[in-house]
């Protein structure tokens, strides 16, 4: 059985300076003390322009290595290539460096000795920004594998077609590479319906699916209800905001509990996580489809649904639909 928990922590500490008061100052102590200020103020306008989600991301990458887990870049076809997060005993460093190479490691292709579990994200953030915390526990017992689904993270393509199609041919082609043939999907809200369309079009890759927070398919009239309950317009205002405001409204609506971050933290995770906005928005067109377009296909797989009773977005009552 999977499990997965999140933690969210904050720090917003501020130390002023302490300033001298006495009046016995001398000049060249004074103009010493001017000195320090103006020091210190270059110093914070330096602090400032860090952004601090990515300062984090080399602490991130340091704790996945020690999960046992690293990226890695692998082209699907010309024009398209994705980032995977795979084990590291399945890569190897070269005898030289190729100046061809996107990376400095190789794939050795092994055969698994445990479990193959593949973890897809969702459209709020990349593959390991999603599943940071559950890499750690889930290493112990399953090789893991945390794909950036195309226009995430490091991976891209020049191909027009933006359906969730799409992304599961190309997450099934660059798997099979890398010498995977058999594995357990597990799919959070936009990586579910990609997970779905992996089982349903490839059987014989994928034996059990999870799934938490998503859906089979958007239709049209899920896609109207849900926003219109929300109080968004569209998807795009919902899942790609401009503004802190947005930012923080995205956030209301995603988190169970109540969470506080200074306005400047909103403003960093807008900067680094929202790129490719234009492909995004392109992403969420092509997810919609008609009513009398859905078909809903007969797994052969195991299929479970993990769900938060108080999710606002895929509310309790379609998980209990689809498992009818």
């Amino acid at each position: 059985m999977l499990t997965f928990n999140a933690n969210t922590t904050h720090s917003n500490q501020h130390q002023p300076w302490i300033f001298p008061c006495l009046k016995t100052l001398s000049c060249s102590a004074h103009q010493s003390h001017t000195h320090k200020r103006k020091t210190r103020t270059r110093k914070n306008r330096q602090v400032e322009m860090v952004n601090l989600v990515a300062a984090q991301k080399p602490l991130l990458l340091c704790l996945m290595k020690m999960a046992g887990i690293r990226p890695h870049t692998i082209e699907i076809e010309p024009g398209t290539v994705m980032n995977i997060w795979v084990p590291c005993e399945t890569l190897k460093k070269p005898n030289k460096k190729s100046e061809k190479s996107t990376t400095e490691y190789q794939i050795t292709k092994p055969k698994p000795t445990k479990p193959v579990v593949i973890l897809v994200h969702g459209f709020a953030a990349e593959g390991i920004v999603t599943w940071q915390f559950q890499v750690g526990s889930l290493a112990k017992k399953y090789s893991v594998y945390v794909p950036d689904l195309l226009f995430f993270g490091g991976s891209t393509t020049n191909s027009p077609d933006r359906s969730p199609t799409f992304q599961a041919e190309c997450l099934l082609k660059g798997l099979r590479k890398m010498g995977i043939e058999r594995c357990t999907v597990v799919g959070f809200s936009y990586g579910g319906m990609v997970a779905f369309k992996m089982a349903e079009m490839y059987p014989e890759f994928v034996e059990a699916v999870v799934i938490s927070g998503s859906i089979l398919a958007m239709t049209d009239s899920i896609s109207n209800e849900t926003l219109e309950s929300l109080g968004f317009s569209s998807s795009a205002q919902l899942l790609l905001p401009n503004t802190v405001k947005e930012c923080k409204a995205l956030l209301k609506v995603a988190a169970h509990k109540k969470l506080w971050f200074p306005n400047r933290l909103h403003r960093d995770f807008l900067e680094v996580m929202f790129n490719n906005r234009k492909e995004r928005a392109e992403l969420l067109e092509g997810l919609v489809v008609t009513n009398k377009d859905v078909a809903i296909p007969k797994f052969p797989q195991r299929i479970h649904l993990l769900w938060g009773e108080k999710d606002q977005i895929f509310k309790l009552e379609l998980a209990q639909k689809m498992k009818e």
